[in-house]
């Protein structure tokens, strides 16, 4: 028998004076322990070996029979019941791992379930509405990712790193990582009006950036959509770009060559907005003659093609220059070109075509020779500030330069080349002809 249950009780005899109104006596075992020792006594004892030698205890023989006895060696310890918790050397239980290998699974049907602890990135559109899954966050999404205002702000950088790289793969994967397809149709807005005080080539660029971003990430109802806003914000285009109702008939157009937006778009339009001017532009463009070879040029020369057309175009304007001898309207193509970096070229191509007329026909008149023509033209160009003089003068240096193969073809070059030379300095002002000089 242990030694506790051999104890005596503790009584108020034996404790001596104490505050114990009852009398009754304090047991000195808990209860614990007797239910403990109460079972180990009705418990038979194991079957002995008879030939077993029997060991003191806290011998060291005694002790080495204990360790190859011991429950823990044989697989049948069982270690739950061990105290604070412990679950074998530095293990825990299952049910105590929660939130380490996984989340927590919330249940519905629990009582404290709270949709607030739900996995979801809350939106911030007035009407949410289930995006899908986010990837990176591992959470359901509600509502666009950003406000439209900021959605607008991402764009607007975007298109201006799109104008200097030309990427359009950049600009499809922000609009996607942006994850804001509600906003969508305000993407057409947002580039064409960025475009519209820009130069042809920003424009050309814009209208080959929308052939991309259709049909994903913009499908044909934000087209449609995204045509629609900017039709309604005409009025407000127009105060900050006078031209812009020409302009985005151009892009109306060019949506429909290039199959981005549908022909019977504009049908509706016209009979949702009679007599709007910019979708009857539209329509007219279309229905002219070699429309699509046409509305591939829409923007003009200055839309960025090589300079190979680039000559093309300036031979053009010139010859027509020579047979019109209209100064505004040539000005107005030579504004097109946008290349004020190349005005050199115009120069000695202009010089030229009025060498080679006026070396055919000796006979002309002075006063209306190609050359004093040509005169008159680029000092018309260089009092509006289209081309500068330095360009002019780049022109005339050219010019020299090639002096001895023009000799072949007009044997009168030199005197005629002197001939522009005098006429130019007449026409230009006399600030600008004193800084030549």
């Amino acid at each position: 028998m242990a030694d506790f249950a051999k104890r005596s009780e503790v009584t108020i005899q034996t404790m001596g004076k104490v505050h114990n109104p009852s009398g009754e006596g304090v047991r000195a075992v808990s209860q614990q322990a007797q239910a403990k020792f109460l079972k180990q006594k009705n418990t038979p004892p194991p079957e002995t070996n008879d030939h077993e030698t029997k060991t003191k205890e806290g011998t060291a023989k005694r002790n080495i029979t204990r360790k190859k006895t011991d429950p823990r060696e044989t697989g049948n310890y069982d270690s739950r019941n061990k105290k604070q918790g412990g679950h074998g050397k530095g293990k825990w239980k299952d049910d105590e791992l929660v939130g380490y290998d996984g989340e927590e699974v919330l249940d519905e049907k629990d009582p404290l379930y709270d949709e607030a602890e739900a996995p979801y990135v809350l939106g911030s559109h007035e009407d949410p509405v289930s995006e899908g899954f986010h990837e990176v966050e591992g959470k359901k999404i509600y509502g666009p990712m950003l406000t439209l205002s900021e959605f607008k702000l991402q764009v607007q950088e975007c298109v201006h790193e799109y104008f200097d790289s030309c990427d359009t793969d950049e600009v499809i994967q922000t609009i996607e990582e942006l994850q804001c397809q509600e906003f969508h149709p305000d993407v057409v807005k947002k580039v064409i009006s960025i475009s519209l005080d820009k130069h042809p080539r920003e424009r050309e660029l814009v209208s080959r950036l929308l052939t991309c971003l259709h049909p994903t990430p913009l499908s044909d109802a934000d087209m449609e959509t995204g045509f629609n806003i900017l039709l309604d914000s005409l009025d407000d285009l127009t105060t900050d770009v006078p031209d812009a109702r020409t302009m985005i008939a151009n892009f109306l157009a060019r949506a429909v060559v290039d199959e981005v937006l549908p022909p019977a778009y504009l049908s509706e339009q016209n009979n949702q907005r009679p007599g709007e001017i910019v979708i009857e532009k539209a329509i007219s463009l279309l229905t002219r003659e070699h429309s699509t070879a046409r509305l591939e040029r829409v923007w003009g020369p200055g839309d960025g093609r090589p300079v190979d057309e680039l000559k093309v175009a300036m031979d053009q304007l010139l010859q027509e220059y020579l047979l019109s001898r209209e100064l505004d309207e040539c000005a107005r193509c030579v504004k097109e070109l946008d290349s004020a970096h190349y005005m050199h070229e115009l120069v000695k191509r202009g010089v030229k075509i009025a060498m080679e007329q006026d070396g055919k026909d000796s006979a002309t008149q002075h006063e209306k020779s190609s050359i004093d023509a040509m005169a008159a033209l680029f000092g018309f160009l260089v009092k509006n500030a289209i081309i500068s003089e330095y360009q002019v003068k780049k022109g005339v240096d050219r010019l020299h330069r090639i002096l001895d193969d023009l000799k072949l073809d007009v044997p009168t070059a030199p005197t005629l080349l002197q001939d522009f030379e005098n006429m130019l300095k007449e026409e230009l002002p006399p600030s600008q002809n004193a800084k030549k000089e």
